[in-house]
């Protein structure tokens, strides 16, 4: 027994374990997995001196977002690491965009590429200055966020609120035609918005793509010293010294509810954990509704509204151990922890329509991290432990590359479409397949075993199309944490605001069950709540 279980131990469902420990609670996280941490893990499965982290890496919204600055995660192992530069995106003629740490770096080395394009750089970070802080308290609070929102709409009023607006909602490609002259600037934060699924054409794109520039911009892109499986172990950390546990190896099959109430979980082994207060999901949107919960205690419209629910693209990754650092053509992309590798916008275009279509790129758009050079523990000096991954369809249709590939991803469709990653890489950097020392490759289905909520490697719980977003996240409804069943909360990234790792999700689920144990909570806002939800899901 205990006064909250969390399904699930990654960094949402860890940092709402935190939150609630802090307030007294008491806490078990129970973890599928062997080890905790979900999509923030970090092995030596590739070589046995080098690091790799599994799955995520780069954490520019864990270092900006309140919910997990709040931990101090410092004081319990946690060392953030930077690369020399944030990101590089190197051009076909052998320059290369940088954003560097400095602001005045980063407008140089753009205007260097195009006249005017460091002075445009700078008024996008200028309007990040100005609105930055009140936007990432109004993107990470539970929707609609009052308090944060009316701050950000004053001070966008005064930037020009209908002109921000528009702003917001602009595709990327067009950003870029209205502010830049050259090709570099806006192949950085196109590059940026596909760490979502936002073609250059979607609108919201640029907002994406501008978010974690300007983070990148201020607050670097950082990766935690020693692999990303630290910044779990310190959210693990934290939780034990304020008397929570994780149990890992504990797969939760059941949200055991009576009477429109969540009273605990049944796992897998057929033991009965009963919850005094709350149950916390940590897990997609999917796999709760109609999973973990049956239907015959859910509103009639969701099991409809669920149907309609859209994955975000699948993901196709390779890890590698190098003998030495990526031979790059360019300098600057030499420096940088994160490189985005595709010809031009127009590349980045037929990259998503192949997606769209359903077949498997035939120039795969890349991100690539290089691990050493932002955290030299992760492999021997003069080494360095590298990964690239690329996004394919979730249900392939065909192949638009010379490999036939279907979708299976057996032995020899691995090993096809890693060699085109590294063609990919190899066009960049003349030599790169000399330097491998060792190689693993990560289909969809892989990601998806080592992180049930990664369906089919889909990394953000869910599109990140405005469709699914704020009040239609996950479905349409109150794009809160509270669920139809009382006692439950959407805890994952399928909840608002999304994915990445920030926390928020988590944390606005535990700030959710502890307001329903007041008197307030308790007779004014789950009534209320309730009511719309059930008006809004037919129910």
């Amino acid at each position: 027994m205990a006064d909250a279980v969390v399904i699930g131990s990654g960094p949402n469902g860890l940092v709402a374990a935190n939150v609630l420990a802090d307030a007294g609670w008491d806490v078990q996280v129970l973890e599928a997995q062997p080890v905790p941490g979900g999509a923030v893990r970090s092995d030596r499965g590739v070589h046995p001196d080098y690091v790799s982290d599994v799955c995520s890496a780069f954490y520019p919204l864990g270092v900006a977002s309140p919910a997990v600055r709040s931990l101090g995660l410092e004081e319990h192992g946690l060392r953030w690491r930077h690369a020399p530069a944030v990101m590089a995106h190197p051009l076909d003629d052998g320059r290369c965009a940088v954003l560097e740490r400095d602001p005045a770096a980063t407008a140089a080395g753009l205007d260097a590429l195009a006249k005017g394009d460091g002075d445009a750089w700078l008024r996008l970070y200028g309007l990040w200055n100005d609105l930055g802080d009140d936007l990432l308290a109004a993107l990470f609070s539970p929707f609609p966020p009052a308090r944060a929102g009316l701050s950000l709409a004053a001070k966008a009023r005064a930037a020009g609120l209908l002109h921000f607006a528009r702003f917001a909602v602009l595709p990327v490609r067009r950003l870029g035609e209205e502010e830049f002259a050259g090709k570099g600037a806006p192949l950085l934060f196109a590059g940026s918005a596909l760490h979502a699924d936002f073609f250059p054409e979607s609108a919201a794109g640029a907002f994406f793509g501008w978010l974690l520039a300007m983070l990148g911009q201020q607050y670097g892109w950082p990766v935690p010293e020693g692999g990303a499986g630290e910044l779990a172990n310190a959210l693990v950390r934290r939780l034990e010294s304020r008397g929570g546990t994780v149990r890992c190896d504990t797969p939760v099959t059941e949200v055991v509810v009576r009477d429109g109430r969540a009273l605990g979980v049944r796992t897998a082994s057929g033991e009965a954990i009963r919850a005094t207060r709350a149950v916390l999901a940590d897990v997609s949107a999917p796999a709760l509704y109609g999973g973990l919960v049956g239907w015959e205690h859910l509103p009639a419209r969701l099991r409809d509204d669920l149907r309609r629910f859209q994955w975000d693209y699948a993901t196709f990754k390779v890890d590698w151990a190098l003998s030495g650092p990526i031979p790059w053509a360019s300098p600057g992309a030499a420096r940088a922890g994160t490189v985005h590798l595709a010809a031009d916008m127009d590349a980045l275009t037929t990259f998503n329509a192949q997606i769209a279509t359903g077949r498997v790129p035939g120039d795969p758009f890349c991100l690539l991290g290089q691990m050493t050079t932002a955290d030299p523990s992760r492999s021997p000096a003069g080494t360095e432990s590298v990964w690239a991954y690329t996004h394919v369809p979730q249900r392939v249709r065909g192949d638009a590359g010379p490999d036939g590939i279907t979708g299976a991803w057996d032995g020899r469709e691995r090993d096809a479409f890693a060699a085109r990653v590294e063609s990919v890489v190899e066009r960049y950097a003349p030599g790169f397949r000399d330097r491998i020392a060792a190689r693993r490759i990560l289909a969809p289905g892989d990601l998806n075993g080592h992180d049930a909520n990664l369906h089919n490697g889909a990394l953000n719980g869910g599109t990140a199309g405005i469709h699914q977003q704020l009040v239609f996240r996950p479905v349409p409804g109150t794009g809160r944490p509270e669920t139809p069943v009382r006692g439950l909360y959407l805890a994952s990234a399928s909840a608002h605001p999304g994915g990445g790792v920030h926390g928020a999700c988590g944390s606005n689920a535990a700030r959710a069950a502890l307001r329903a144990g007041t008197p307030l909570g308790r007779y004014v806002l789950r009534p209320g709540l309730a009511a719309a939800q059930r008006f809004l899901l037919g129910g």
